[in-house]
């Protein structure tokens, strides 16, 4: 039977360094092939939520579950189903391309992985510089292939930290189909952009020192309205 779970749902979560909040009572639903941008100044608490949701750090209060999976009793299940984008690549520097998405390959059970990983290479223009050494990639290069470790086990959910960032043009028309709209998961992206975060949002948050101060649908807002969380 299909999972008819919401993607995200978080239920007045919040998350402490010390005494800063870094999120504050963030409560919120998203449905499931629906994308939530999250906008917001540096510091804001983008990353933090994104991380939260990845199982790379936990709520200090609250409930989060991912596509019906419980982030604090089930957080396994919510790595098998989410795809994280962050601004390291989590790649490593002294394996080639092809051995780094093999790695991750086999700690997610990839099945066919060698095509999978060869399929990916190609649709990213990778594959000619596949055996090199991570660690000679310009930064271009390495956002493609952490976008390629990201989606290579079909993750259900999309976590994407400014996935564009590093790309030129041509660059970003080939990842397009792994990470844009047109590839039906459910996606939570950070972006700097309001006019393209806009275009391609479904529900918008808006942060500002990890409180909410906008949450709406993408549908009732414009460009303007998302600036003014940065004046």
């Amino acid at each position: 039977m299909a999972n008819t779970e919401p993607a995200v749902v978080c239920d007045g979560l919040v998350r402490r360094y010390g005494d800063r909040r870094a999120l504050d009572d963030v409560t919120l639903s998203l449905e499931q092939g629906q994308t939530l941008v999250v906008f917001g100044p540096n510091g804001a608490g983008k990353t933090t939520l994104l991380r939260i949701l990845a199982t790379l750090l936990a709520p200090s209060e609250g409930t989060v579950s991912v596509l019906g999976s419980e982030l604090r009793s089930d957080g396994w299940q919510v790595r098998a189903k989410t795809g994280f984008l962050g601004h390291q690549s989590l790649c490593y520097g002294d394996l080639s391309a092809r051995e780094n998405l093999a790695y991750h390959a086999r700690l997610h059970g990839v099945a066919k992985s060698q095509q999978r990983i060869e399929a990916l290479l190609e649709q990213t223009g990778l594959s000619s510089r596949g055996d090199e050494r991570v660690a000679g990639f310009s930064r271009g290069m390495l956002q493609r292939l952490a976008i390629c470790r990201a989606v290579l086990h079909e993750p259900q959910l999309l976590l994407l930290d400014e996935p564009r960032s590093n790309l030129d043009p041509a660059a970003v028309d080939l990842v397009e189909p792994l990470i844009g709209a047109a590839a039906g998961r459910s996606r939570v992206i950070a972006s700097h952009d309001p006019s393209g975060g806009l275009a391609e949002a479904d529900l918008v948050l808006g942060l500002r020192g990890g409180s909410v101060v906008l949450l709406a649908t993408a549908d009732q807002l414009n460009a303007e309205q998302i600036r003014g969380l940065y004046r």
